[in-house]
């Protein structure tokens, strides 16, 4: 999905934005081939009814509708942070020691009641987000305090999945993929080594994530692959493997990596270069194994203030995955062609304040409400 004018990124509750209705979902997809959808978890492209999954191709939703530390606050109109099944508030605030918990329940239910026909599920968990929780049965269980004991709790969750698709005899049918949204904070006992950075930056270490890709019989066990993917590549990946195609209509930035999942030899990224983008502003782009920070006056940060004067940077991502030693100067030839690729994003998606020719605007509705639970 392209970016959009507005700068979509972070939405908080009561927000006016969301995801727009037009936009084409991988639930959207996938229910034209006759799948089951459904979204547990944290959504966060819109709290308000018209944004919400079951408006974008799902037909089950339970979750909260953005991050776990977006309760109440003084001064703000937000409401005491919701649980919602499908579009009604059940539980508020939710009792967020039981949310792994129950989200795997509702994994394992929205299974059983269609295995006999394909099924799609989306499951972004709210944890590891702060404020951190773990349910009763793995609170000061870990040798890592609170953060292991959440860790662990999740990979419980993934097992708990794993193996009822194995007891259904579904395994052979269900690729399953593991993945993350950025890298970890800075907060104490977090680290992204040896990568540099951390949520929120353009560099590596708030960018490059682990994926894991299970499908018994059709992908094979204990392969790695270091080629370029992102998770925009599920949709049209998806699509393939569901029979159909991904939309016409419109510019879809992610591409097919089946070949990479299924770890065929000689398999290359489809993508000639991606783009590093912090809001609306465009900090880096990557070709290959070689990745140009570029100069700016200004360079924008989710927290504090921007940071000034950023010289140009240019990093060998193999021989430098920490980005520590920057080469401009050795390659000008690279450094030339890579800013080419950069002024193509921004003439496509724009640049702080630049439109670009294929942004769409974001979903919008003028009077937002709080998401509240109704009395009975």
């Amino acid at each position: 999905m392209h970016q959009n004018e507005d700068g979509l990124c972070v939405l908080f509750p009561v927000n006016k934005k969301g995801l727009h209705p037009d936009e084409i979902t991988i639930a959207e997809i996938l229910k034209t081939q006759g799948y089951a959808t459904c979204c547990i978890g944290k959504w966060h492209l819109g709290d308000q009814p018209e944004f919400l999954p079951t408006r974008q191709g799902f037909d089950y939703y339970y979750g909260i509708p953005y991050s776990n530390d977006m309760g109440v606050r003084k001064e703000t109109n937000r409401p005491p942070l919701p649980l919602v099944r499908n579009e009604t508030v059940i539980e508020a605030p939710a009792n967020q020691n039981t949310l792994t918990n129950r989200y795997t329940e509702e994994a394992i239910k929205f299974i059983v009641a269609n295995k006999d026909h394909p099924f799609f599920i989306y499951l972004p968990h709210t944890m590891p987000h702060t404020p951190l929780h773990a349910s009763e049965a793995f609170r000061g269980r870990s040798a890592n305090g609170l953060y292991g004991d959440v860790i662990e709790e999740l990979d419980w969750s993934v097992g708990q999945i794993l193996q009822t698709l194995r007891e259904l005899n579904l395994a052979g049918k269900t690729p399953v993929v593991f993945t993350s949204d950025n890298g970890a904070t800075g907060a104490k006992g977090r680290s992204n080594g040896p990568l540099r950075g951390h949520k929120g930056t353009t560099w590596e270490g708030g960018q490059r994530e682990p994926c894991i890709v299970w499908w018994p019989g059709l992908i094979p066990a204990g392969k790695t692959c270091d080629e370029l993917a992102t998770t925009m590549d599920l949709l049209p990946t998806f699509a393939r493997l569901a029979g159909t195609k991904p939309p016409t209509d419109r510019v879809i930035d992610g591409k097919d990596i089946w070949p990479l999942m299924a770890g065929k030899k000689g398999a290359k990224s489809p993508h000639e270069a991606f783009y590093y983008y912090q809001m609306d502003q465009l900090q880096a782009v990557r070709s290959g194994k070689w990745k140009l920070h570029l100069p700016l006056e200004q360079k924008k940060k989710n927290w504090g203030e921007p940071t000034p004067d950023v010289p140009l940077q240019l990093y060998d991502l193999e021989a430098d995955v920490a980005e520590k030693h920057n080469v401009a100067d050795q390659h000008p030839d690279i450094v030339k062609r890579l800013l080419v690729l950069a002024e193509k994003a921004r003439e496509d998606l724009g640049d702080a304040g630049r439109k670009g020719k294929h942004q769409r605007p974001a979903g919008w509705i003028e009077n937002p409400r709080p998401l509240l639970r109704v009395s009975k």
